[in-house]
C-alpha cells in the first residue's frame, strides 16, 4: 500500500451538495479531480475550475486510486458502480461516505473486496459548508493501513477520525449522531411552530433554544450512571417526566399546531410507566427503548 502524495489524484462520484463541496475542496488544494454524476450538468462549475468530467463510471474509477462516493444510499452505490465492469474496481480505495445502515456498510465492504477494491466507510459530521474546515470531523472505519496511507488526502475534506477496523462501525456512529441531530432539530421546529401560534418569531426564542439544546451537563451526569445500570430516581423521576411531556402535548394542542412529535415522546414515557419505572429516573427509558414496542 503506497502512501499518497500531497496532491494525489482523486475521483468524486456523486455531485449533490456534499459531493460538489468535496470536489471543490480537492481542487482548492491542487488535486487532480475527476468527477462523475448521473446528471452531468451538476459538474459544470467544477469543470470550469479544472475538474475533469468522466463520461463513464469506468473512466471515473480508472482516473484515481482514491474514489470518494457521495451517493444517496447503498442501493445507489451498487447501481452506479455496477455500470462499470468488475475489473474496473480492482485496486481502488472506495471512500464510501454514503449514508446507510451498519449492516449494509459491511455487505458493501465485502462486495468491494470480491472485486479487488477496499472500502473505507465514512460518516461526515458536518454540512457541506464545513467541508475543507479542520474543525469539522469525519468518522472512518475499515483497514487502518489503508486509512493511514490516504490520511493526507482525507484531511483536505475534514479532520479524519479512524474508529476501528469494522467497516460498519463508522456507519453505526453516524446513525447514532443522526438520531440525536434530527430528533433535536425537529424538536426545535416544533417549538418554533408553537411559538408562532402565540405570535412569537424564531428569533424571539433563539436564546431559549440554544440553552435548551445544550445538553452537555445532563449527558455528562447520566452517562456513567447509565453505563452502571443505575436508574435511581434521586434526581428526576419518570412520573414527573410524563407529567411534563403531557403539559407540552396539551400546550401544542391548545395552540392548534401538529401534536405528532410531543405525542410520540409522551407515549414513550407512558411505556416506561407501564414497565414499572414510575419512581426511576427518565434514564430508565433506555431499558424500554432496547426493545421494540409491542402491539
Amino acid at each position: 500500500m503506497s502512501t499518497t502524495s500531497a496532491n494525489a489524484p482523486v475521483t468524486v462520484i456523486g455531485l449533490g451538495p456534499m459531493g460538489r463541496a468535496m470536489a471543490a475542496a480537492f481542487l482548492d488544494r491542487g488535486h487532480a479531480v475527476t468527477v462523475w454524476n448521473r446528471t452531468p450538468s451538476r459538474a459544470d462549475d467544477l469543470v470550469r475550475r479544472g475538474a475533469r468530467l468522466a463520461p463513464t463510471v469506468e473512466e471515473a474509477l480508472g482516473a484515481a486510486e482514491l474514489v470518494v462516493l457521495s451517493l444517496t444510499d447503498y442501493d445507489a452505490v451498487y447501481a452506479v458502480l455496477g455500470e462499470a465492469p468488475p475489473a474496473a474496481l480492482k485496486g481502488r480505495v472506495l471512500v464510501n461516505l454514503t449514508s446507510d445502515t451498519p449492516d449494509k456498510a459491511r455487505t458493501a465492504a465485502a462486495w468491494a473486496a470480491e472485486r479487488g477494491a477496499t472500502q473505507l466507510t465514512g460518516g461526515v459530521l458536518t454540512p457541506p459548508s464545513g467541508i475543507g474546515d479542520a474543525a469539522s470531523t469525519t468518522l472512518y472505519s475499515g483497514p487502518r493501513e489503508v486509512f493511514d496511507a490516504h490520511r493526507a488526502t482525507l484531511e483536505v475534506l475534514t479532520t479524519p477520525d479512524h474508529r476501528g477496523e469494522d467497516p460498519g462501525l463508522a456507519a453505526l456512529l453516524y446513525q447514532l449522531n443522526m438520531v440525536m441531530f434530527w430528533t433535536a432539530l425537529t424538536s426545535y421546529w416544533q417549538a418554533v411552530a408553537m411559538a408562532g401560534a402565540h405570535g412569537l418569531k424564531a428569533a424571539d426564542i433563539l436564546p431559549l433554544a440554544v440553552d435548551a439544546l445544550n445538553l452537555r451537563q445532563f449527558l455528562e451526569f447520566y452517562t456513567p450512571r447509565v453505563d452502571a445500570g443505575d436508574h435511581g430516581g434521586d434526581v428526576d423521576r419518570l412520573a414527573m417526566g410524563l407529567a411534563s411531556t403531557e403539559h407540552v402535548l396539551h400546550t401544542a394542542a391548545d395552540a392548534g399546531v401538529d401534536t405528532a412529535l410531543p405525542a410520540a415522546v409522551a407515549a414513550v414515557f407512558r411505556r416506561g410507566m407501564d414497565a414499572g419505572h414510575a419512581a426511576d429516573s427518565s434514564s430508565s427509558l433506555v431499558e424500554v427503548l432496547k426493545k421494540p414496542e409491542t402491539a
